[in-house]
C-alpha cells in the first residue's frame, strides 16, 4: 500500500520549491516546525526529488520503527529504507549483540560505502536510513578499517585462497564444512561458499586455478542454485566485516594487556570480562566480542563518518533528540557504577553529547519539528509549516462525513480518504450518492462535459470517479475522491498561502473516528544473557531438581583437576552426605525446585529407587488423566452443534481495518478458529499468547462472524479495567458496521 502519488502536490507549493533551492545549495535552514502529520509527507518527497543519499535522526526507537512504518506508505515500493538499529545489550553490559543487530547495521555501513569505497559502485537508488538516539551514537569502527576490511570479488578476477580466507577470518568470518547461517563460509577443493552478511542470500564460487569462473546464489536450506533479479549468477559481490568489533584488532589489542591480570575479590566466583582474554588474544569471533569496542580503535567512527558528502541529514525534533541523548547518557553512567570491573581504560561505548553535536552541526542538519533554543529564527519565505492545518475531527459519526465529502465535491476539492475501514465508508459513500442527480455531483473544471450533437451547452451527466484502491501512484486531479485502504498516524489540509487554495484533503482513522494508527509493534526478541548470569536464578543453598538423581541441595561452582585438565563442575549435596559433581555443560539437566510451600524438600539419597519411583508413580497419574480426557474428548466428538456460515463480504472489510500486519501465527490461528467454527462439533480451543501479541484481534474476528449468523456473543474478562479496554477496542473497530 502507497500513496506515493499524493507527493507531487508538495511541488505547487512555494515555500517547498524553496526549501529544496536551499538545500541544493548547502545553505543552513532554519528549524521548520512542521506537525508531525506533515513530516513524514515532507521528508518522502525531499527524498525523492533531490535523490541523494538520507540519514534521519529520531530521538526514540519507537519513534523510529514509525517513521518506518509511515515512510513504507508515503514511498513506492522498492529496497531504499533501511534502519540502523540499537545493539542489543544496554551500555555496559557484557552480553552479546543478537546476529538480526549485528547483520542490519553492517547492511547499513555497507550500503553507504557503495561509491565512496573504490571497488563499489554507486547504488541505482540513494539509501534512507532512519535511526534512534541509542543507535546513533554508538561507536563504531572507522570508516578507512571498514573500506580495508570490505573485499569486492569479481568473476575473471585473479585471489591468493589462502591469504583470502585468512582475511575472512580476520573479520568475523567463521569457517564451516556446510554454509548455511550468515558470516559462514566453506572450502571445496575449487569451490568456495560464502554468505556476506549484508546479503540475502549465500554465493557459490567456483575457481578455474587461481580465477574466479563463475559465482552463483544458493538456496542454505537446499543448497541449490537460487534466481536473485532473475539470475542465479552474480558477477560482483561484496564481502564486508560480520563484526564492529574486528577479531584481528582485539587480537592486537589484547597484546597491551598485562600478564597478570587476577580476578578482584568484590568479584567472587562469577565470571568477568578476564575471561575474554584468551579469546582476545586469539582472535576469535567470540559472542560478545562488541563489549571491547571502545577499546579496540582509538579514534572510533560515528554513522557520520560514513555518509557520503552530498547526504541529507535530518533531524526530526532537536529537542527531543538532546533530551533523550542526556536519558541515555545518564542511564549509562548508571549502569557503569553497578559494574564490580572495568577493563583498563574502558569508556562508554556512547559518544558524548558535545561530540556529537559539533559533527552534526558541520552537517547543516534539517530540522523537521523544534529546533534548539537558541537556533529560532524567523525565516518567514520558508513558512512551510502553515501550509499544513489539521483535518476536521468526526468522532465516528459518518453522517457530518458524508456531508462534507459531498460539499468538497461541489467545492472542487481533492479528497483522500485513507482508512483502514476504507471499503465500509466506500459503501455509505455509494449509498449517500445514489439517490443523487449526477449533475449535482460534476467535477469543476475537471471532467469535460459530455455533450448532444456537440452542443457546448448540454448538461452534463458524469459522475464523480471513486477509486477504491491500495495504491495511489499518480496525482488524482482536483475534485476527485479516492478511498485508500491503510493508515497514517494523522491527516492534514494542505493550503497554497499565496492563494489560500486547498491542493488536498486527505482524511485518516484520526480524523473519521478519534482513533490514531497504533504504534508499530516492536517485537522483542529474549535479550542474550551475559555469562555472568547463566545461573542468577539459583545460589549456593538452593534446593534443585537433576533429571536423573532427584532432589539435592546446590552447593556451588568447583574447579576440579582431572586427568590433567582443570574444569568447572556444579557441586549437588544430597541425603546422607552424598556428593554429585555435575560438569558445567550439562547444567540443562538442573532446574530449581518450586514447591507449594515455604517447607524444604526431603532430599534423595544417590543410588536408590525414591527417585526413579517418584517418576513412573507421575506417569502413572498423567497417563490415567489422558485416559480420561481420550474418553471426554471422543464424546464430544459425537455431539453436533452450530455450523457458522462461512465468511462474509462485511468479514472482509472488518480484518482489512485491522490496523497491524497480522502474523504468520496469527493468521495461522485466526484461520483455525474460523475453521472450527464453521465445523458442527463443538469448538475446544485455547488461544494463548503474551500480551500484545493479538489475542483480541482473534477474539474480535470470531466474535463478528458469530454475529454475522445472528448469534449474541458474551466476553468474560477478570477485571474491570480489562473489561473497559475490551469495549472501547470493539466499539472503535465495529462502529462503522
Amino acid at each position: 500500500m502507497t500513496v506515493s502519488g499524493l507527493l507531487n502536490i508538495f511541488n505547487e507549493l512555494p515555500a517547498f520549491g524553496k526549501l529544496v533551492a536551499e538545500l541544493d545549495e548547502k545553505k543552513s535552514v532554519p528549524a521548520l516546525t512542521l506537525p508531525l502529520s506533515a513530516r513524514t509527507a515532507v521528508l518522502a518527497q525531499l527524498y525523492r526529488q533531490r535523490n541523494v543519499p538520507v540519514l534521519l535522526i529520531t530521538s526514540k526507537v519507537e519513534s523510529a520503527a514509525a517513521w518506518i512504518q509511515a515512510l513504507e506508505m508515503w514511498l513506492p515500493p522498492g529496497d531504499v529504507m533501511r534502519r540502523l538499529p540499537e545493539p542489543t545489550p544496554l551500555p555496559y553490559d557484557r552480553g552479546p549483540w543478537s546476529e538480526r543487530s549485528r547483520a542490519d547495521r553492517l547492511t547499513v555501513l555497507t550500503r553507504l560505502m557503495a561509491g565512496q569505497h573504490p571497488q563499489m559502485h554507486a547504488l541505482d537508488t540513494p539509501p534512507l536510513i532512519v535511526t534512534s538516539a541509542r543507535a546513533f551514537l554508538q561507536k563504531t569502527l572507522p570508516k578507512r578499517r571498514f573500506m580495508t576490511s570490505t573485499r569486492v570479488l569479481r568473476v575473471g578476477q585473479i585471489i591468493d585462497l589462502e591469504k583470502l580466507t585468512e582475511m575472512w577470518l580476520g573479520i568475523g568470518y567463521e569457517e564451516v564444512s556446510v554454509v548455511e547461517a550468515a558470516g559462514q563460509f566453506s572450502r571445496r577443493g575449487g569451490i568456495i561458499d560464502i554468505f556476506p552478511i549484508a546479503t540475502p542470500y549465500p554465493v557459490r564460487i567456483e575457481l578455474f586455478g587461481d580465477e574466479i569462473d563463475t559465482m552463483r546464489t544458493f538456496d542454505p536450506a537446499t543448497q541449490r542454485s537460487i534466481d536473485v533479479n532473475g539470475s542465479a549468477k552474480a558477477d560482483t559481490i561484496i564481502v564486508p566485516p560480520t563484526r564492529e568489533a574486528l577479531p584481528g584488532v582485539a587480537a592486537e589489542f589484547a597484546l597491551s594487556l598485562p600478564d597478570d591480570l587476577d580476578p578482584q575479590p568484590e568479584e567472587g566466583n562469577l565470571p568477568s570480562w578476564r575471561d575474554d582474554i584468551p579469546d582476545l588474544r586469539a582472535g576469535k569471533a567470540f559472542p560478545n566480542l562488541e563489549y571491547y569496542l571502545p577499546l579496540l580503535y582509538p579514534q572510533p567512527a560515528s554513522l557520520l563518518d560514513y555518509l557520503p558528502t552530498e547526504a541529507l541529514v535530518v533531524v526530526d525534533d532537536w529537542r527531543e533528540l538532546a533530551t533523550a541523548v542526556s536519558e541515555l547518557h545518564d542511564h549509562a553512567d548508571q549502569m557503569a557504577n553497578e559494574q564490580t570491573s572495568l577493563p583498563p581504560n574502558f569508556e562508554s561505548p556512547l559518544f558524548t553529547w558535545d561530540t556529537i553535536k559539533d559533527v552534526l552541526n558541520w552537517w547543516q542538519p534539517l530540522i523537521l519539528g523544534d529546533g534548539a533554543d537558541e537556533d529560532e529564527v524567523e525565516r518567514p519565505y520558508l513558512d512551510l509549516a502553515s501550509s499544513f492545518e489539521p483535518g476536521p475531527r468526526y468522532g465516528g459519526q459518518v453522517r457530518p462525513l458524508l456531508t462534507q465529502l459531498k460539499s468538497a465535491q461541489k467545492e472542487g476539492d481533492r479528497v483522500v480518504v485513507l482508512s483502514q475501514q476504507a471499503a465500509r465508508l466506500k459503501d455509505l459513500w455509494q449509498e449517500e450518492i445514489r439517490d443523487i442527480p449526477p449533475e449535482s455531483l460534476i467535477l469543476r473544471g475537471v471532467i469535460t462535459p459530455e455533450t448532444e450533437n456537440g452542443d457546448e451547452g448540454a448538461r452534463p451527466f458524469t459522475r464523480s470517479p471513486l477509486h477504491p484502491t491500495q495504491t495511489l501512484a499518480e496525482l488524482p486531479e482536483p475534485g476527485t475522491l479516492t478511498f485508500i485502504q491503510g493508515a497514517l498516524p494523522e491527516g492534514f489540509v494542505l493550503v497554497r498561502r499565496e492563494d489560500d487554495e486547498i491542493l488536498l484533503d486527505l482524511l485518516t482513522d484520526a480524523e473519521i473516528f478519534g482513533w490514531n494508527r497504533p504504534a508499530p509493534r516492536r517485537w522483542r526478541s529474549p535479550r542474550p544473557i551475559a555469562p555472568e548470569a547463566r545461573f542468577a536464578d539459583i545460589t549456593a543453598g538452593d534446593y534443585v531438581v537433576h533429571l536423573e538423581y532427584g532432589i539435592g541441595r546446590f552447593a556451588g561452582l568447583v574447579v576440579r583437576n582431572i586427568g590433567g585438565m582443570e574444569r568447572e563442575y556444579l557441586l549437588m549435596e544430597y541425603a546422607n552426605g552424598d556428593t554429585l559433581y555435575v560438569p558445567a555443560h550439562h547444567a540443562d539437566r538442573l532446574s530449581k525446585w518450586v514447591g507449594s510451600d515455604e517447607r524444604p524438600p526431603n532430599m534423595h539419597r544417590l543410588g536408590e529407587k525414591s527417585w526413579t519411583q517418584a517418576k513412573a508413580k507421575a506417569q502413572k497419574a498423567a497417563d490415567e488423566l489422558a485416559d480420561e480426557l481420550l474418553d471426554l474428548y471422543a464424546t464430544r466428538e459425537t455431539i453436533a452443534g452450530h455450523a457458522f456460515a462461512p465468511d462474509a463480504e462485511w468479514q472482509a472489510e472488518l480484518e482489512a481495518s485491522f490496523p497491524y500486519r497480522e502474523t504468520e501465527d496469527q493468521l495461522r490461528v485466526i484461520a483455525e478458529v474460523k475453521a472450527d467454527m464453521e465445523e458442527s462439533q463443538p469448538m475446544d480451543r485455547l488461544v494463548c499468547g503474551d500480551v500484545g501479541y493479538g489475542k483480541t484481534e482473534v477474539a474480535l474476528r470470531a466474535a463478528f462472524k458469530a454475529v454475522m449468523d445472528s448469534k449474541q456473543v458474551a466476553i468474560l474478562v477478570p477485571t474491570t479495567v480489562l473489561a473497559q479496554q475490551h469495549y472501547n477496542t470493539f466499539y472503535e473497530r465495529l462502529r462503522p458496521f
